[in-house]
């Protein structure tokens, strides 16, 4: 029995996707809410280290109330709230928190650690599972820091990679900022952009400023990357060091999200859009991109996806993988519509339609 849980951050809302069958077509999604009703939910994790099961963190964004993180022990049937803003800068900033745009559990070795991407661009750690959260200094006053600019989206840390090795090694990515990377768990930090072009600047290759969408790690070397560019698709060998472009075969090279399987070697997803002037799937054709062997080739997956013109565009956090023996593969787009695939993508079935715009999504094995 293979018991998957899905959570969907939406434009309004918090949606929760469960399914306890084996892996078969079809097998028994049940899904409920909205959680957080009016509220945009731009970040989730399924923390699944704690001893009495799943953690969920949920970022929330209230017009009224401004952005939050709630946390439930439960599965989403109860959430709790701090009595103060989990995510706060300092006073000494001068800056005020716009959206919480990622969160991701460290690994098992840090069992209560959690870190926060934000808005403005910024790292906060948690060591307490997420009930509040510290300004990683040393990245916000990073000398390069100055010359990150928002871009369409605005300036968001939305990567958070830990090393899966124990390690004190961290990558994180920041639209409009680049890749940063930290050896000795955010004491120092370093741009890791070589190779990375920035298209909309004079200097095509600078230190840092380059409009990463969204970094991924292999699962079967840590130290090789998958990197989703405004404007290119990038593999890097050597944790960051260096990058070299691997869009060749895919029918665009510009896209927001890349997820990489969580125990096949080589093997990573991409959702293709037609350009930055016309953010629609490539070709209008709703197509998820697979390569198996990192990069040198791509896959058009698209067996139970529409056949006919399609508009709905995928965001960088919307397209993830479970980790199942046989990896689930989910993504969900901006017509409010969310697909499953239960075979590692080489076919498709639609979970739900007609939600609000998609804007995350996040997949584990709970059972």
């Amino acid at each position: 029995m293979t018991d998957v849980l899905l959570a969907v951050g939406t434009r309004k809302g918090l949606f929760l996707a469960r399914r306890e069958a084996t892996r078969r077509a079809g097998g028994g999604w049940e899904l409920d809410g909205p959680h957080f009703t009016g509220q945009a939910v731009y970040s989730v994790a399924i923390d699944t280290r704690p001893a009495g099961g799943p953690r969920l963190l949920a970022g929330a964004d209230s017009a009224h109330w401004g952005p939050s993180v709630f946390r439930s022990d439960d599965l989403g049937a109860s959430w709790q709230e701090p009595a103060q803003q989990a995510v706060r800068f300092p006073q000494d900033t001068g800056t005020s928190l716009e959206r919480v745009w990622q969160l991701t559990p460290a690994g098992p070795g840090d069992p209560d650690v959690v870190y926060a991407g934000t808005e403005p661009g910024a790292l906060f750690r948690s060591a307490d599972g997420g009930r509040s959260f510290e300004l990683v200094r040393s990245l916000w006053e990073h000398p390069t820091r100055e010359e990150w600019q928002p871009g369409g989206g605005g300036l968001g840390l939305h990567t958070v990679l830990t090393d899966p090795r124990g390690g004190q090694a961290l990558t994180v990515a920041v639209s409009t900022g680049g890749v940063y990377r930290s050896d000795d768990g955010g004491g120092d930090w370093y741009p890791s952009n070589s190779g990375v072009q920035a298209t909309f600047l004079p200097d095509r290759y600078p230190e840092s400023g380059q409009c990463v969408h969204k970094v991924a790690r292999d699962a079967g070397d840590p130290d090789r990357l998958y990197l989703q560019n405004h404007w290119g698709v990038y593999r890097s060998d050597d944790s960051g060091a260096s990058w070299q472009s691997i869009g060749e075969g895919l029918p665009s090279d510009f896209g927001f999200p890349v997820a990489a399987h969580p125990h096949r070697a080589g093997v990573a997803y991409v959702f293709p859009l037609n350009a930055d002037a016309d953010r629609v799937p490539a070709g209008h054709r709703c197509r998820v991109y697979r390569t198996p062997d990192a990069g040198h080739s791509w896959e058009e997956l698209g067996d139970g996806l529409p056949a006919g013109p399609h508009h709905g565009p995928v965001l960088r956090d919307a397209l993830t993988t479970d980790d199942a023996d046989r990896a689930g593969v989910y993504f969900g787009n901006r017509n409010g519509e969310l697909y499953g695939s239960a075979d590692e993508g080489d076919s498709w079935q639609l979970l739900a339609a007609h939600l609000p715009d998609v804007l995350c999504v996040r997949a584990a094995v709970t059972g």
